[in-house]
């Protein structure tokens, strides 16, 4: 018997992890429109507040699912939405959910003990470690690809020098931090 993939009539749900994620995200959004911004602070930003509170962990992985405006929130799921489905499909549903986490994780606190005055939010780190990570699926016999040296430079040089110092409300070291987990899960993932 042929597998097929789950759908509805003929839309299929081709990416599970990518299109559940934006769909998370979307009903973030309209949750914090809808409760002038509570929710979001709640569960989908994340910033210094106590250990011993259940919602500091929460908000470690729930930071990437919340966006300040609709402007942000499309911004990331446009990119989301090209590179998840590809990515999902080379890496498996389960190692790509565990490289959104992973990033997530590390960024959250990066953000928690080094700019405990700043909050976190947005899918902007995941989707820097989703452009590297494409780059990256490019690695063959141990040879590194021109692109993702170009990649790494254009994006992750840019961030750098667009967030040396500036306080545009751009989250820059989260850029950074996610094109760094893309690099090492991609060279990571031709090891194996």
């Amino acid at each position: 018997m042929k597998h097929t993939k789950k759908g509805i009539g003929i839309l299929q749900y081709n990416s599970p992890a990518t299109l559940t994620f934006a769909l998370i995200s979307l009903v973030a959004l309209i949750l914090g429109y809808a409760t002038q911004g509570v929710t979001t602070s709640m569960f989908f930003c994340a910033y210094k507040s106590s250990w011993a509170s259940p919602f500091t962990y929460i908000r470690l992985f729930g930071h990437v699912l919340g966006h300040a405006n609709w402007s942000h929130f499309s911004s990331n799921m446009v990119l989301f939405l090209v590179l998840g489905p590809m990515l999902e499909e080379k890496y498996g549903t389960k190692s790509f959910i565990k490289m959104i986490g992973i990033t997530a994780v590390i960024s959250g606190l990066f953000y928690i003990i080094f700019y405990p005055a700043s909050v976190l939010l947005g899918a902007s780190g995941i989707v820097f470690m989703m452009i590297v990570l494409s780059s990256a699926a490019g690695v063959k016999d141990g040879k590194i690809p021109i692109t993702l040296i170009l990649v790494t430079i254009i994006y992750l040089g840019g961030e750098v020098l667009d967030g040396a110092g500036m306080e545009d409300g751009i989250a820059h070291a989260a850029h950074i931090i996610g094109g760094i987990c893309g690099a090492g899960f991609g060279l990571y993932k031709q090891r194996q």
